[in-house]
C-alpha cells in the first residue's frame, strides 16, 4: 500500500500515542526509545526519521523552568536545608524529562512524516 491508500492522520494524535504516522495501528518504538526499523502493520521505513537532540532539549528547557521555579519558591517561602531541595527536587527533575521524552520524540518523528521533511539537497542532487 502506498502513503495515497491511507487517510490522513493526525500528526499529534499518533506522535503523542507513539504510532505509526501512516496508519496510526504500529509501534513506532522498539524499547524506550529504540526506534524499529519498520511499522508492523503497514510496512513504513522508519528511515525518513531523525529526531535528534529537539525532544531533549524542548524537554529540558520546560523542565528546568518548572523546577528551578518550584525550588526557587520553596527556598524563598520555607528556607528547607540543602538536603531537603535534594529530596524534593531530584525526583520532579526526573519525572519531568523521562516521562515526557518518548511521547516527544514520536511527535517530532510524525511531524516529520506529515510535512514530508528530509535533509536538505543541493539543485543537483548532491
Amino acid at each position: 500500500m502506498t502513503d495515497r491508500e491511507y487517510p490522513p492522520l493526525s500528526p499529534v494524535r499518533t506522535g503523542l500515542a507513539c504510532r505509526c504516522p501512516r496508519c496510526g495501528r504500529g509501534r513506532l518504538f522498539q524499547g524506550f526509545l529504540g526506534l524499529r526499523p519498520r511499522c508492523e502493520v503497514c510496512g513504513l521505513d522508519f528511515k525518513f526519521a531523525d529526531a535528534g537532540d529537539g525532544p531533549a532539549v524542548f524537554i529540558i528547557l520546560l523542565a528546568g523552568f518548572v523546577v528551578v521555579g518550584c525550588a526557587l519558591i520553596t527556598e524563598i517561602k520555607y528556607e528547607p536545608p540543602f538536603w531537603l531541595h535534594a529530596v524534593l527536587w531530584g525526583p520532579l527533575i526526573l519525572a519531568t524529562t523521562l516521562l515526557p521524552l518518548r511521547p516527544m520524540k514520536g511527535l517530532m518523528i510524525a511531524l516529520q512524516y506529515h510535512h514530508k521533511a528530509a535533509e536538505g539537497r543541493f539543485g543537483d542532487g548532491s
